[in-house]
């Protein structure tokens, strides 16, 4: 690895020598959903440079996080892909304390689908069947709901039970707007049953951020 080592003998402190190095774990989180081109990692992290980013796939590679695999594709290993359920819960926590995006924010396809991974709670979604198309602009992904088990893809969703869309979607899946106020202010679209978003938010929820002391 290219950066300083911590001088810990602890697990926690060699994990972060292997991710916590500025855009690997942005690097993994591009490659949960498959394999990817050089090319294709660069543009979803435009701010990185070429030098650095394949600094950093250099660096996975030699932890064996990463390797180089067919028709030169990158992708996880299975040591790589054992950080998957850890990233979704680490995004989940970091998402309470997401604000609005920043002019300039890049959203990708992927970061669409994992952000429904990671907010599903699956506890709640026992007995249910459902399936929500959730638009994010001009990303559109489907999600279907089957008695706890949560399918997410690309795409448009036939069939589905409600087809929702709104700008402050991380505020309705955080509690901040109920679905009521959302509808009665026009601050979502939604075609098919209105008492589906109730539903949706129920499934696909952010805890409260975290409360914040001021001296």
């Amino acid at each position: 690895m290219t950066d300083r080592p911590l001088g810990q003998y602890c697990g926690l402190a060699r994990a972060f020598e292997i991710i916590g190095s500025r855009w690997s774990v942005l690097v993994v989180r591009d490659l949960i959903l498959g394999p990817k081109l050089f090319a294709e990692l660069h543009e979803t992290l435009p701010r990185v440079s070429a030098e650095i980013l394949a600094r950093r796939l250099a660096d996975l590679v030699e932890a064996g996080v990463v390797r180089l695999g067919a028709a030169g594709a990158y992708e996880l290993t299975g040591y790589g892909q054992a950080l998957e359920p850890i990233l979704l819960e680490l995004g989940l926590w970091g998402a309470r304390s997401l604000g609005d995006p920043s002019p300039g924010d890049l959203y990708s396809i992927d970061i669409a689908i994992l952000a429904l991974r990671s907010t599903f709670r699956p506890d709640r979604a026992r007995g249910i069947r459902a399936g929500f198309e959730v638009r994010f602009g001009e990303l559109v992904v489907g999600a279907r709901v089957d008695d706890g088990v949560l399918t997410v893809e690309e795409g448009p969703l036939p069939g589905a039970d409600l087809v929702i869309e709104s700008p402050l979607l991380k505020h309705l899946m955080s509690g901040e707007l109920s679905p009521t106020d959302a509808l009665w202010l026009g601050l979502v679209e939604a075609k098919g049953d209105p008492s589906m978003i109730t539903t949706f938010v129920r499934l696909f929820s952010i805890p409260a951020a975290p409360e914040r002391i001021v001296s």
